[in-house]
C-alpha cells in the first residue's frame, strides 16, 4: 500500500484559521469589556480576563489597546452592514420596501439591544478624541448612507418630483433613527424599538405624503411590542 503522502499545506492553513479564530475571541471579549466595564476602563488585561487568556496573547495579536479597540469597533460595525444587507437582500426592486427594509434593520434585535447600543454610544462618546472612531464609522456606514440615499431618490422620481433634495431627506430619516438609539439607549424605560418604528414611520409619512399608508401600515405593525 502507498504510504499517505502528507499535506505540507494543511500545517499553515491550520494555523491561519487557529489564529483568526483567537482574534475572533479577543474582539468578542473586548466589546464584553466595554458594556461591562466602559471603554476608558477596557484594557487589555480586562480583556483578557474576559477572554480567559493571558494579556501576552492579546499583545500578541493586537500590539496595544487602541489597535484592538479599532478592530472591535470594525467589527460591530460589520455585523451591523451584515444585518441590513441580509433586509436588503430579502426585499425587492419598490423604494418603499427597501426604505422599509433599512429603518426596520435599524431596529432588529440583533443590532439595537442594550449591550450593541452601549458599545456604540461608548466609541461615539470617544470619536472626537479618537479620530480613528469616527474614520472607521464613515467608511463602514457610506454604503448604508448611500442605499437610503438611492431609495429616496428612486421614490421622489417616481412621484415625478425633483430629487435634489433627496440627499437632505435620507439624512433627516439615518438622524431620527440615530437619536432614536440614543434616547432607547438612555430611556429604555419609555421608548422601545417598536415604538421608534413608529416615530420613524409618522416621519416618512409626513417627507412622503402620497405613500403615508404604505409607510404606516409596513412600519408600525407590532410597534408596541418591544424585542428586548
Amino acid at each position: 500500500m502507498a504510504s499517505e503522502v502528507a499535506n505540507p499545506l494543511r500545517p499553515r492553513k491550520e494555523r491561519v484559521e487557529n489564529a483568526a479564530k483567537r482574534r475572533r475571541q479577543i474582539i468578542q471579549a473586548t466589546l464584553r469589556s466595554v458594556v461591562k466595564n466602559g471603554l476608558a476602563a477596557t484594557t487589555l488585561a480586562t480583556v483578557a480576563q474576559e477572554a480567559g487568556l493571558s494579556q501576552g496573547v492579546a499583545v500578541f495579536y493586537f500590539k496595544n489597546k487602541h489597535t484592538l479597540l479599532a478592530e472591535a469597533l470594525r467589527s460591530h460595525f460589520e455585523k451591523y452592514r451584515e444585518n441590513w444587507r441580509k433586509a436588503l437582500a430579502a426585499t425587492g426592486p419598490d423604494p418603499i420596501d427597501r426604505i422599509v427594509a433599512l429603518v426596520r434593520a435599524d431596529f432588529d434585535q440583533a443590532v439595537c439591544n442594550p449591550e450593541a447600543l452601549a458599545i456604540w454610544h461608548a466609541f461615539w462618546g470617544e470619536a472626537n478624541a479618537r479620530p480613528l472612531y469616527a474614520e472607521i464609522a464613515r467608511e463602514l456606514d457610506a454604503d448604508r448612507a448611500a442605499e437610503m440615499h438611492r431609495a429616496c431618490t428612486e421614490l421622489i422620481k417616481h412621484d415625478g418630483k425633483d430629487p435634489g433634495h433627496a440627499d437632505l431627506v435620507a439624512a433627516g430619516v439615518d438622524s431620527l433613527t440615530d437619536g432614536l438609539w440614543l434616547r432607547i439607549y438612555l430611556t429604555p424605560e419609555n421608548i422601545s424599538p417598536g415604538l421608534a418604528l413608529e416615530i420613524t414611520a409618522h416621519h416618512l409619512a409626513a417627507d412622503f405624503p402620497e405613500h403615508a399608508d404604505a409607510f404606516l401600515s409596513r412600519l408600525t405593525k407590532s410597534s408596541t411590542t418591544t424585542p428586548w
